[in-house]
């Protein structure tokens, strides 16, 4: 079901479809391609075309969105939302830490082929509400209530992959070896298997392409040393596994060519096939603003101004908050896992050569005391051991999360600095203008850009807060919950301890 905008009729020999202007809840305008689209609707075969009308406009998929929830059936696959080009606005440049190749790791020849991601896949839904286009649409983890504005349009059936098995294997006779993960995803349950490079590359890709529209955060670090240790290979497993979590959640990354066809390539041709498109994407970076057009109420310069603001203003408080938590929480952790532990040990040991001391008194009727000394003092060496442990149990599942957010956050001084240069650009028209250098249509433009630009970081934003209100409750709930039993375990063997005296 489609709403086409406009009319277009077909020109003879040209394979174009002809449309005319409709009414229903799905809004499709067809823009130019210089290729052939085959827009999908899971397996489904939808359209078949190509065109050659509006310049540097490919095609166009919208969904209107409904306050409270979209519907069941509105998810579309395939394609993405274009307009026109981003001629005039700076591209943002991106400095990547270049790290030494570990030895027998990497540039071992097996990328001589690029891949391409030509769709946008998560698509933008808005509503006229309140003057400004907004939306209460389908969150990451269920219909939202009330109006929070612009939202991107999540897919019916949320994306999940697991990241298992992990299995050293080497190439050129053995001379190089590497730890090679399987990827299932939800969608199709049939494994892939991947390497770490691999992933670097998967990241790489996405940063090029949504590095100005999304936060892309990095992967776990490269390790030189160790990579073969099953505790490492462990806990880079469950960081790359945190790292896909997030990037699955995402309605735009996870609907994309470039991830897709990660998480489902079926053989070798098809997987450098897409590589060697994917390198010669050339929507890439702010250019990516082109592939969102809301139907939505334009805004002037001081509006984008003030989100572009209020967005800057919080990411940089929680940024701030994040730092702080994880400087406490990794003071904390060096406190239960060494000196903690140990004033315990020293207790216990104080109880048990006190206990020494009374035995060797030979007092008739001591031994039900110095016994209960020495029980005392075995219950708080016991205590130091479940207080060195527990940091495991609690701390590292917050640590982790608020890891993870450090690195969104450090992605969105860059993508806000991109909307800040385009408001200038808008507040400079007026004097260009003026000076004959730009005509009127050009100020509208830029306008215009600067508003849809404004609208993809609400969803954005509005997509950030939805999961940060999730993983929050989440892990403080866990953290919580685990230092409930732990302090519980505590009491319990004190009060143990306790009832071994006897009351005079």
């Amino acid at each position: 079901l489609a709403l086409v905008l406009y009319d277009f009729t077909a020109e003879p020999g040209n394979n174009e479809l002809s449309v005319r202007a409709g009414d229903t809840k799905c809004v499709i305008c067809v823009c130019s391609v210089s290729e052939r689209v085959d827009l999908v609707d899971g397996d489904k075969l939808l359209f078949k075309l190509q065109t050659h009308f509006f310049s540097s406009s490919p095609l166009l998929v919208f969904q209107i969105g409904n306050a409270g929830g979209g519907g069941g059936g509105d998810s579309w696959s395939g394609g993405g939302a274009y307009v026109s080009n981003t001629e005039g606005w700076d591209s943002r440049g991106h400095q990547h830490n270049q790290q030494a190749t570990p030895p027998g790791e990497d540039n071992d020849g097996e990328w001589d082929d690029d891949w391409d991601d030509q769709s946008l896949g998560g698509y933008y839904g808005n509503e006229q509400a309140e003057g400004e286009g907004g939306v209460s649409g389908r969150s990451a983890h269920g219909p939202s209530t009330g109006e929070v504005g612009p939202v991107w349009l999540y897919p019916t059936s949320p994306l999940d992959c697991v990241i298992a098995d992990p299995k050293k294997e080497s190439k050129l006779y053995g001379l190089k070896s590497f730890i090679e993960y399987q990827v299932t995803p939800s969608t199709t349950n049939r494994p892939v298997n991947h390497r770490y490079k691999h992933f670097d590359w998967l990241y790489e890709r996405l940063l090029e392409k949504f590095g100005s529209l999304l936060p892309i955060p990095s992967l776990p670090d490269k390790q030189v040393t160790g990579r073969f240790e099953e505790d490492f290979i462990r806990m880079r497993m469950e960081r790359l596994q945190a790292w896909m979590t997030r990037m699955c959640r995402h309605p735009v990354v996870s609907q994309s060519d470039v991830f897709q066809l990660f998480l489902t390539y079926k053989d070798e041709k098809e997987w450098k096939s897409g590589k060697r498109k994917t390198e010669k994407d050339e929507t890439v970076g702010p250019m990516m603003f082109s592939l969102v057009e809301p139907e939505a109420a334009e805004l002037d310069a001081a509006q984008v101004e003030q989100r572009c603001e209020q967005y800057s203003r919080f990411t940089k408080s929680m940024d701030d908050g994040v730092r702080e938590l994880l400087n406490v929480g990794h003071t904390h952790w060096k406190r239960c896992t060494g000196p903690l532990p140990k004033e315990y040990e020293r207790i216990g040991r104080a109880f048990r050569n006190l206990s020494t001391v009374f035995s060797s008194s030979k007092y008739p009727g001591e031994e039900t005391l110095t016994d209960a000394l020495t029980a005392a003092g075995k219950t708080y060496e016991e205590i130091a051991l479940i207080v060195a442990q527990q940091p495991q149990k609690d701390l590292y599942f917050l640590l982790e999360t608020n890891s993870e957010y450090k690195g969104l956050l450090g992605c969105f001084p860059e993508i806000i600095a991109v909307h800040k240069a385009a408001v200038e650009k808008v507040k400079e028209a007026d004097r260009l203008v003026s000076a004959g250098k730009i005509s009127s249509s050009d100020k509208r433009s830029m306008n215009q850009r600067s508003s849809c630009m404004s609208y993809s970081l609400q969803a954005e934003m509005n997509h950030f807060h939805s999961n940060r209100i999730y993983d929050y409750n989440r892990v403080m709930q866990l953290y919580l919950e685990q230092q409930v039993t732990f302090y519980q375990q505590i009491a319990d063997k004190l009060r143990g301890a306790l009832s071994q005296f006897t009351t005079l």
